[in-house]
């Protein structure tokens, strides 16, 4: 019960956290936010995280069943995308095989090449990286440095034992992105629906490392900003481990109102085309890498989120995202007894 409880929360100290930055932003009573986070969860079954990311604080009414809820992507994920190719998307070394027109890189697999064949990987590259085969969130990826007094027979041996059996390419960003925060590749996060027949563009948005970590996924510290379709991103950066925002990157002071990413139209474009080759899976996160010379593919999730792309400073109208998925799938997609 105590982990139920913590998963729906975050813990009592997060959850008065959140009571008191809501307080402070909108003027609500704490007592009336209380209880609603409450209403909330059992009402539209939102984690109070949500509550907070939603803006459920100044969101009234039916305004509220316009957010996409997890429940709901579960749903389209389990619709759309079929078991039988789920596959491609669960396992990145199948992944990078699928998509290589794409992703663009090389990389291999410790269960087949061998210490030799790591060896020979490894010339002339001044790092890799190597990563679990089916860990998400950023959990499971380490870079590791190659120097010529890097004992590679025992760094394989190591990496095997880790589990970390993909080892990639490292890629180089985009100097534009670096200006943002040169420690982690910033992916942009473009998200598709292939509904029959036809490739939907459904949002994009950008997640920044904090300047620590070599990932920038959000659960390890980094922040997000809503992708504009031309290329502009929003002004304010928000940070799930800290619960604030950010006009400037922490780090680096970059601000981020102004900035154009390098590119997005092509990547867009690709991520449109490389949904279209794959009909076997039509609701598709895809992460994408912008590199001098134009953008790749770094991998495809499944179950590609709800919350990030309902933050409210990034919606010009306090309106979620659902009714432009109900607009494609149809409204009696997500009656729950449809199975398919």
């Amino acid at each position: 019960m105590k982990r139920i409880f913590d998963r729906i929360t975050g813990g009592f100290g997060r959850w008065f956290s959140y009571i008191g930055l809501m307080h402070e932003e909108f003027g609500v009573s704490r007592i009336f936010l209380f209880f609603d986070m409450i209403w909330c969860f059992f009402r539209y079954r939102i984690r109070f995280l949500h509550y907070r990311v939603f803006g459920f604080a100044a969101v009234r009414g039916k305004l509220r069943k316009t957010y996409m809820t997890m429940a709901d992507n579960y749903l389209v994920n389990d619709k759309l995308n079929d078991s039988e190719h789920i596959d491609i998307l669960q396992n990145k070394t199948v992944f990078l095989q699928h998509f290589k027109e794409y992703t663009r890189r090389s990389f291999i697999d410790l269960r087949e090449c061998g210490a030799d064949g790591f060896a020979r990987f490894c010339e002339g590259k001044s790092s890799v990286f190597a990563k679990s085969l089916s860990d998400f969130g950023g959990h499971g990826i380490t870079e590791e440095v190659i120097s010529p007094d890097t004992d590679l027979n025992a760094l394989y041996k190591t990496l095997y034992e880790r589990g970390q059996y993909l080892i990639e390419e490292k890629i180089v960003q985009h100097e534009e992105l670096n200006r943002l925060c040169p420690v982690s590749v910033n992916t942009i996060r473009i998200v598709t629906v292939n509904y029959k027949g036809q490739v939907h563009f459904m949002y994009a948005l950008m997640r920044i490392g904090d300047g620590k970590s070599p990932v920038d996924n959000i659960c390890r510290g980094g922040m997000y900003v809503k992708v504009f379709r031309d290329g502009s991103i929003s002004p304010d950066a928000f940070c799930d481990d800290l619960c604030v925002y950010y006009q400037k990157h922490p780090m680096t002071g970059t601000e981020f109102k102004g900035f154009i990413v390098p590119y997005y139209k092509e990547a867009e474009q690709m991520c449109v085309k490389a949904a279209d080759a794959e009909p076997g899976v039509g609701y598709i996160g895809w992460d994408v890498a912008i590199t001098p010379t134009g953008p790749v593919i770094v991998e495809g999730n499944a179950y590609p989120g709800f919350d990030m792309c309902q933050n409210y400073r990034h919606l010009s109208e306090k309106r979620g995202i659902k009714p432009e998925f109900i607009e494609i799938l149809g409204v009696d997609f997500f009656d729950k007894k449809n199975k398919k």
